[in-house]
């Protein structure tokens, strides 16, 4: 670590609220995968035998409640049909009935990146508010949070998570979260084991502008690129252009004639599109063909959904453009398949939506632009 690694973790640490829209409460870096942001939230700020809330609706929102359950929590989990998002109703009634309150946090995955979902955020913690509940409300936003709208203090989020390899377009090896002051104090009572993910010990080091073990530094500078790239962008364009995005993906799918997971408007993600395959189609078969014919990496079908669906992820540093390319080479991918869509519909319905959502790139106005 070189005598001006304090001032970059310092920097960091000053910026990184800015991504989750937080003035209060503590942010942290881990050098770790979304899976160790997870844990670090549970680890803090819950003891063994703690009872919690879960919904479960893809598989990473499974994976979060096996690790909860593995970690010796009490768990409740809230089963929903996997193309679905959070039924906040379910939620209160639950916490209704908790009259004891026992339940210590409930959970919530905001974009479940296996199905293509985004659940509403604000409209669970006001399920929870309804009812006058003290449960910490942990949000895994990994596939959200920078390219959807996430606004930590506005929507009374506890603990927010989130890695480095989705919209901040790093490799993986971040973990980063943001906590409450509700959830800071919760960690003085919390006994579960921690270690590697003890807040206490991250906040000593942070006040010398360090980390209490070794850094990942590389990750760190190119964390302080993508946190100046985003406040020069605005966060709020930001958003707009992953809706943009997802909009226009979804104008492909629609125009191919074919059916996204995702039935209900309201939960239309725009950090992904996941669309279904017809039937007698393995959508695996689609997404080798990309990679092997066209130099295209799509994501596969997971869990329930394997062979049944692909996903076309939208997020981070991507253009109009480059879009389209992907769009394209998932039209070829599907009739080598036997996929029967029109060569260039998709194509075709993404293109006139962006052309006519278009606008002029800041700082580049100049005589004949259209």
């Amino acid at each position: 670590r070189s005598p001006g690694f304090n001032s970059l973790v310092e920097g960091l640490l000053k910026a990184l609220p800015y991504l989750f829209q937080a003035d209060k409460g503590q942010p942290f870096i881990f050098p770790a995968t979304g899976t160790g942001a997870w844990e670090s939230g549970l680890v803090n700020c819950l003891s063994p035998g703690d009872k919690v809330v879960a919904y479960r609706y893809g598989t990473f929102s499974h994976l979060w409640c096996e690790q909860a359950r593995r970690l010796g929590l009490d768990l409740e989990i809230i089963e929903t049909r996997w193309g679905e998002g959070a039924d906040e109703g379910r939620l209160e009634d639950i916490l209704r009935k908790d009259t004891e309150k026992k339940i210590k946090a409930v959970l919530l995955v905001h974009n479940e990146t296996t199905t293509g979902v985004t659940s509403d955020v604000p409209k669970v913690r006001a399920a929870i508010d309804a009812v006058n509940h003290p449960a910490l409300f942990m949000v895994d936003g990994v596939s959200s949070i920078g390219a959807l709208p996430f606004k930590f203090d506005e929507w009374g989020v506890d603990v927010a998570i989130t890695g480095s390899q989705k919209a901040l377009s790093l490799p993986p090896g971040l973990a980063l979260t943001h906590v409450s002051e509700k959830a800071l104090e919760a960690t003085k009572t919390a006994t579960l084991p921690r270690f590697f993910f003890a807040y206490e010990d991250m906040m000593t080091m942070y006040a010398q502008g360090n980390f209490p073990y070794t850094p990942a530094i590389p990750m760190l500078h190119g964390l302080r690129e993508a946190l100046d790239m985003t406040k020069e962008q605005g966060i709020e364009n930001v958003w707009a252009r992953h809706a943009r995005f997802g909009e226009g993906t979804r104008a492909a799918v629609r125009a191919w004639g074919l059916e996204l997971l995702c039935k209900d408007p309201r939960w239309y993600s725009d950090s992904l599109t996941v669309l279904e395959v017809p039937e007698g189609i393995d959508s695996g078969n689609v997404v080798k063909t990309a990679y092997c014919k066209y130099n295209l990496s799509i994501g596969v079908g997971l869990m329930k959904v394997q062979g049944k669906v692909f996903r076309i992820g939208h997020l981070g540093d991507l253009n109009e453009v480059s879009l389209l390319g992907a769009i394209a080479g998932c039209e070829m991918a599907m009739l080598d398949v036997g996929i029967p869509i029109q060569a260039g519909s998709g194509v075709g319905a993404a293109v006139k939506h962006f052309q006519e959502t278009a606008s002029v790139i800041p700082g580049r106005m100049i005589e004949g632009v259209m």
